[in-house]
This record gives structure tokens, C-alpha cells and sequence, in this order.
């Protein structure tokens, strides 16, 4: 019975494992995108795998949405319960093309990192993921309107401080 036990911890471990090793750097970009703290992006992430490490339930049937969600709400609470002071350090995103210099890059970056919380993550959500508003909005469990106004505001603020 025990070694019953120890194979269950054993796939729990390999399965958590494999799902760090594909969803790992896009779940740290996005909560790296909505913190802007490279330190607090890590620990959100660290504390959702430790989670589904040790919750006993069923491998949920679509990981990715789960993970997302639970980064997601990790996230937010961090917000609510620090009160974290926005970092104005670099982060670690993908340029939006190859032709992308590095200093249009860092320009681009210090410009993301200028947004609300609420508004880099619906970017991250539309340009970085390719989801649509609908799609961010059931992510986010906002209106679709909220969404929209969220990143028609966030391009507002990003064409202001670009010039």
C-alpha cells in the first residue's frame, strides 16, 4: 500500500514536471507582464506549481486555462495584499518584431511598465497569446467591454509615452 502511495507522489511529480517544462516561461511572462517585478513574478509561479504539487484533486482537463487562471489569481492577491509598488525594471518579453532595435525595445518595455496592472495584462493577453477580447474576457471574468476599454486605454497611454 505504501509503494501504491509513493508511485502516485512520484506521477503527481512527473506530471507537474512536465507541465513546468511547457507552460512554465509563458505562465512567468504573464504574471511578469502584470507585476513588473521579475522577483515577484517567480515567486507567483513557484507558488501555483507547490500548489498543484501537493492539491490532491484530478489533473484538471485543460491545464494551460488552469495554470493561467490560478497565475492569474496569484497574482491579483499579491496586488491586494502587498499593495506592490510597480517596478520600473526591465522585462523580459518578446519584441514585437525582428526588426526591433534593442533601444526600441527597451522604449517598448519602460512603455509597458508605465500601464496599470489590469491593462499589461490584457495586452499580454491580445498581442503576446493572439487571444481575442471575447477570449481575454472569459480569461479575465470581465466584460468584453471592460477588455476592449482596458486595451484601447493601454494604447492610448503607450502612443502618449512613445510619441
Amino acid at each position: 500500500m505504501a509503494e501504491a502511495g509513493r508511485g502516485a507522489v512520484a506521477d503527481r511529480g512527473a506530471l507537474v514536471a512536465a507541465l513546468y517544462a511547457e507552460h512554465g516561461a509563458a505562465l512567468y511572462r504573464y504574471a511578469l507582464m502584470i507585476l513588473a517585478n521579475a522577483g515577484d513574478a517567480e515567486d507567483v509561479v513557484h507558488q501555483v506549481f507547490a500548489t498543484v504539487v501537493s492539491d490532491g484533486r484530478h489533473v484538471p482537463t485543460r491545464p494551460w486555462e488552469y495554470l493561467r487562471t490560478a497565475v492569474r489569481n496569484a497574482v491579483y492577491s499579491l496586488l491586494r495584499h502587498r499593495r506592490v509598488v510597480r517596478d520600473a525594471g526591465i522585462f523580459i518579453l518578446q519584441p514585437a518584431s525582428a526588426d526591433c532595435s534593442p533601444a526600441e525595445r527597451l522604449a517598448l518595455e519602460q512603455a509597458l511598465g508605465e500601464l496599470a496592472p489590469e491593462q499589461r495584462e490584457i495586452v499580454h493577453l491580445h498581442v503576446y497569446e493572439g487571444l481575442t477580447f471575447k477570449e481575454a474576457a472569459a480569461a479575465t471574468g470581465e466584460s468584453i467591454n471592460t477588455v476592449a476599454a482596458r486595451y484601447r486605454y493601454a494604447l492610448e497611454k503607450l502612443r502618449k509615452v512613445l510619441g
